[in-house]
């Protein structure tokens, strides 16, 4: 578990300290505050610890090949020009820190690099053992329509896609736990399958469907996408990638569905973080957002609401933490809610 994180001029965070929840982490703040870019940083240095560790005859951590593998994994997930372009944009020679802390000290990890950085960074802190775990990132559009030839294409040629997307599809590939779900996967996965109708298969040919009592395969592309979202949630569900102990970011989760299928989702969300499963996701939508903490108060589960906000382009982006969404004073979601209201009491827009 990761238990806090530290970020000095990391592309529009100065100075940025946070307090890691074991369980729930609801990022939120307007367009270009950094959501994204949190997450992403986070998933780029756990998966490189993950991913290292599960290579052939895999070597104790060294700072030689670490330097070059977190550099190339940040160029990956941002695709920037040279890593040092994800250095803040300010006058001058920058420098940027980023350190994380874990509940188990031996996975602690501190880099740094700076503007005139191509491709490494430098190693402050070096972990002494692999993430156990692998990281899953899940982007804000569905990949089951792309999955097929996407790893393939993707490792034999140069694409303009973020290495998340490479990532989430090998995850989406892996095969089927064998015999019966598990009670935990089933009370997961059950109430997605009821909703879609149906259950996620993937075929010999590479391609996904939706399978439907009675009425056949249907292929990926003619289904909804918003039940293409849940059918993806389904599949890494049901192969046992998201499963205890692991770490699950999600952008915006909400994206292209209606509120009913966002209540699902949230369900999903809080049942995932119950079961041990370290969840970051960020989010734009007041509707998740209270449905989270609505659940939370029937089933308790740790949470962390990190509000993210602009200071001033001197200071960057500011962070306030909060156990309760009530917490946080600066809810843009809220805040044009509340104003939409007000134009309505008025009689115009």
């Amino acid at each position: 578990m990761l238990d806090s994180v530290e970020i000095k001029q990391f592309t529009v965070f100065r100075e940025f300290a946070l307090d890691c929840s074991p369980g729930l982490n609801v990022v939120v703040g307007e367009n270009s505050s950094g959501k994204s870019h949190l997450l992403k940083l986070l998933y780029a240095l756990i998966a490189t610890s993950a991913s290292s560790g599960k290579q052939p005859h895999a070597q104790p951590p060294t700072k030689a090949y670490l330097q070059k593998a977190y550099g190339e994994k940040l160029q990956g997930v941002f695709r920037p020009e040279s890593l040092g372009r994800l250095v803040s944009r300010r006058q001058g020679r920058e420098r940027c820190e980023v350190r994380t802390w874990f509940n188990n000290p031996a996975l602690d990890v501190g880099i740094s690099f700076a503007t005139n950085s191509k491709t490494d960074v430098q190693v402050d802190t070096l972990p002494s053992v692999w993430e156990a775990q692998s990281p899953l990132y899940l982007p804000t559009r569905e990949l089951l329509t792309i999955y097929p030839n996407f790893v393939s294409i993707y490792e034999g040629h140069y694409l303009e896609f973020e290495e998340t997307w490479r990532d989430t599809c090998i995850h989406l590939g892996g095969l089927l736990q064998k015999g019966p779900r598990t009670m935990q996967t089933a009370k997961l996965i059950e109430p997605i399958e009821h909703a879609l109708g149906g259950k996620v298969v993937l075929e010999k040919n590479g391609r996904f469907y939706l399978r439907v009592p009675g009425g056949g395969n249907m292929e990926m592309p003619l289904v909804a996408e918003g039940y293409r979202k849940l059918a993806m949630l389904a599949r890494l569900i049901a192969n046992g990638v998201i499963q205890a102990q692991g770490y699950l970011f999600w952008d915006e989760p909400e994206a292209n569905l209606n509120p009913r299928l966002i209540r699902q989702v949230a369900q999903v969300i809080h049942g995932l973080a119950l079961a041990g499963v370290q969840v970051f996701i960020a989010s734009h939508s007041f509707f998740l957002l209270k449905e989270l903490e609505l659940l939370s108060r029937c089933q308790p589960v740790p949470q962390k609401f990190i509000g993210l906000y602009w200071e001033d382009d001197a200071i960057g982006v500011s962070c306030e933490q909060a156990e309760v969404l009530s917490g946080l004073n600066h809810i843009v979601a809220l805040d044009e809610e509340l104003a939409q209201y007000d134009r309505e009491l008025q009689g115009g827009a």
